[in-house]
């Protein structure tokens, strides 16, 4: 006899507490896969499809478009057949039927009981009324050998989600989380081992007062103001810029995107360039640490980069530039890019930088005085390049020319520094062999 289980608004993970609905990729009626996303959500940092850890037919959806749960908020009901139950529903029938409070599935979370701060959501449709039909065939990936059964130790949905993409079977891993919860570092170190663009977002509400429109400082314009604000209040930064005559750089990016292979972009030269900066001045790859009272020195150049998508500013973090040619660096960007303009970037795309590049150029201006993406230490403004009068070889010539701003935290570092860090930058811009004098 089929049983009705309620599925919550799971845990996202990197601490948010809250999701906007963007759009429903099921109905009621549907049958719905194990696993299988049936909504997507729209957190503080990321756009994020939800996968149903039950296989069943929907009988009910709680919350519409464009409103906003908290985690642990009913999401969807599912009418769930003896055989396609998952692993773990059983034990929670069961808690259910002897009067216990059910365990919470395991991959999904804790049970989030506490009072949800949100106005009352009632079920878009509470029972099946027409008849069921089964969705188009989905292509399912070959059988994987067989594995131990049990519940899979993995709380984010988010690294279910990056497993069931790439093929990964989390009952074939061994987690390096505590009790062997499985990590998203996890399902990546298996995935080095084997070696759609989405709607356009759903606007903010607008509220319009009589004295004015008003617009909720919620989601990602929200997260953005409270970093900024974070920043000001704890960060005592200094800005210093210099002009600098980049044609050298434009035309040795002109050759090196003549001979063939992926083309390679200016702000994968001016990123390579910083990652060298940064190895010669360490100390504008910090943070402080305030409970402590240390400077830290991190080991590597998670790189972030402004990116403007519809949703608004978002900088997303390409991991261990340092160790990246420009070949490379650009082909992230790109994907990186791409994501972040779909709405696809997880949450941890967006998290864990030690310095940014920010090329507001792209906007047509040539200067600005950039604000420290907290907890890092400095970040680097790059303005339009466009051609200038400019004294070159003792004449006045035309030349390509850019705006280099720094914006640095006093705490971390002296002007000396910071000033020695920005002339670096500046002299590889103007004549690009000064990066292969010193790799």
């Amino acid at each position: 006899m089929p049983q009705v289980m309620e599925f919550k608004l799971p845990d996202l993970g990197e601490g948010l507490t809250e999701a906007e609905i963007v759009r429903w990729l099921v109905a009621v009626g549907d049958v719905v896969a194990i696993d299988q996303p049936v909504v997507e959500v729209e957190t503080a940092k990321a756009m994020v499809e939800v996968p149903c850890p039950y296989g069943g037919v929907v009988t009910a959806r709680f919350g519409e478009e464009g409103e906003e749960l908290p985690v642990g908020a009913p999401l969807i009901t599912v009418a769930v057949g003896a055989q396609s139950m998952p692993v773990g529903a059983e034990e929670s029938a069961g808690a259910e039927g002897s009067g216990e409070a059910p365990r919470p599935l395991i991959g999904y979370g804790s049970d989030h009981s506490r009072p949800a701060r949100r106005r009352r959501v009632r079920p878009v449709t509470a029972a099946v009324s027409a008849p069921v039909t089964a969705p188009a065939p989905v292509a399912v990936a070959p059988a994987a050998p067989a594995v131990p059964a049990g519940p899979v130790p993995v709380i984010s949905p988010l690294v279910r989600k990056l497993a069931k993409d790439h093929g990964v079977d989390l009952r074939a891993l061994h987690g390096s989380g505590p009790e062997g919860l499985i990590l998203r570092a996890d399902v990546e170190a298996a995935l080095a081992a084997l070696r759609e663009p989405a709607p356009a977002p759903v606007p903010a509400a607008v509220a319009v007062a009589a004295q004015g429109e008003r617009i909720p400082l919620k989601g990602l314009r929200g997260a953005v103001a409270e970093k900024l604000s974070r920043s000001r209040r704890e960060i005592p930064d200094a800005t210093c810029w210099v002009d600098a005559d980049a044609t050298e750089l434009m035309a040795a990016r002109a050759a090196m995107n003549v001979v063939g292979g992926p083309k390679i972009s200016v702000l994968a030269l001016l990123a390579r360039i910083c990652t060298a900066a940064l190895a010669k001045y360490p100390e504008l790859n910090s943070t402080v640490d305030l409970a402590a009272k240390e400077i830290v020195r991190l080991p590597s150049v998670h790189l972030g980069f402004a990116a403007q998508t519809e949703r608004g500013l978002v900088v997303p973090v390409v991991r261990d530039a340092q160790g990246r040619n420009p070949e490379s660096l650009s082909a992230e960007f790109a994907r990186l890019t791409e994501l972040a303009r779909a709405g696809k970037l997880a949450p941890a795309d967006l998290t864990g930088g030690t310095f940014t590049l920010n090329n507001y150029g792209v906007f047509g201006v040539d200067g600005s005085t950039p604000i420290v993406n907290h907890p890092e230490a400095a970040m680097l403004g790059v303005g339009r390049i466009i051609d200038k009068p400019w004294v070159h070889d003792g004449q006045l010539a035309v030349r390509k020319v850019v705006q280099l701003s720094l914006t640095f935290d006093h705490r971390v570092c002296d002007g000396g520094t910071a000033g020695g860090f920005l002339r670096y930058v500046a002299d590889c811009v103007e004549s690009p062999a000064v990066l292969l004098r010193t790799l």
